[in-house]
């Protein structure tokens, strides 16, 4: 396995008060594009209480209406062996496998980790470092993800990404978006919590990989050259990055989300809405000698997964 696999996904939280770690899996089926959203958390406390491994497993269906359950919560353990990322209960993820069950939701998946290096949506020395209030990064990108879901076989391209910090931002957007061909965009999009802050729009960071080479060269430099635009159902993010213009527009019809209500750290309630059938359209620009060009576009119908969330 790559050695920036397990840099990526390994587990970093240990003991600590004050802090959220997160690992989530996506996925969609090929066969029948039912979408899958597992998410395992480790919550500690700011102030008194002991920390908790819990989480969350959603199922987005195309021909119905998506249906989540949660497993845990289960005392959160400080040390793992490898190669565990996350445990909550009978509820695993491993670098190579994810098994478990929230209520009537059961998943059984396997894949091998191949050679593709993680997505680094924050760059890798601020996840390394680990001095912004949190960080986020895709270990596995995109595998292929065989087994069972719901008692029915799945078998999909799929990602597990990492979030490591000291809880979730003011309000956020996220979209991971598996463009084809092995082209993929990872996007975070955040206001800070502190008062001073909340005030300032999101902050995109962005991580595009078209044939194998990712851009921007460090994401956290360009965010400030990116526009994010959020409402309640639909997200874009927009910016230009020397002579290359990127323009992304996520939709989150309602019928197609769960809406999950979590607590932080800090004992602040947050909710976030979430599908596995987002559509997106992706356009990537070049300017050269006789103006703006297109380079690249894709359209997603149904198998983008995107997230937008708040705090009170």
């Amino acid at each position: 396995m790559h050695v920036d696999v397990d840099l990526a996904g390994g587990p970093r939280w240990r003991g600590q008060r004050g802090r959220l770690e997160v690992h989530y899996l996506t996925a969609t089926d090929q066969a029948s594009g039912t979408g899958l959203w597992v998410h395992h958390q480790v919550v500690a406390p700011t102030e008194e209480g002991a920390a908790v491994a819990h989480g969350w497993a959603a199922v987005f269906p195309p021909d119905r209406a998506p249906v989540w359950q949660r497993f845990g919560p289960a005392p959160a353990p400080t040390s793992y062996d490898a190669p565990m990322w996350a445990r909550a209960g009978e509820s695993t993820l491993t670098a190579r496998r994810a098994n478990g069950s929230a209520g009537e939701l059961t998943w059984e998946l396997a894949w091998d980790t191949g050679d593709e290096p993680p997505l680094w949506t924050f760059p890798r020395w601020a996840w390394q470092r680990q001095l912004l209030p949190a960080a986020q990064v895709v270990p596995l990108p995109r595998v292929r993800m065989t087994g069972s879901v719901a008692g029915r076989p799945f078998d999909s391209w799929g990602g597990v990404a990492h979030i490591n910090g000291h809880g979730n931002a003011q309000r956020w957007v996220w979209l991971h978006a598996d463009l084809g061909g092995g082209d993929l965009l990872e996007l975070v999009a955040a206001t800070a919590r502190r008062p001073g802050l909340r005030l300032l729009p999101p902050l995109p960071l962005v991580q595009l990989r078209v044939d194998g080479r990712d851009w921007p060269r460090d994401s956290l430099a360009a965010a400030p050259l990116m526009r994010a635009k959020i409402h309640a159902d639909r997200f874009t993010v927009s910016g230009l990055v020397g002579n290359r213009r990127l323009r992304v527009r996520a939709s989150l019809p309602a019928e197609r989300c769960v809406v999950v209500a979590y607590t932080d750290p800090d004992d602040a309630p947050a909710t976030c809405t979430n599908t596995e059938r987002a559509d997106v359209t992706v356009v990537l620009d070049h300017l050269g000698a006789g103006g703006w060009q297109r380079e690249r576009s894709w359209q997603l119908d149904g198998t983008g997964h995107a997230e937008i969330g708040r705090r009170p």
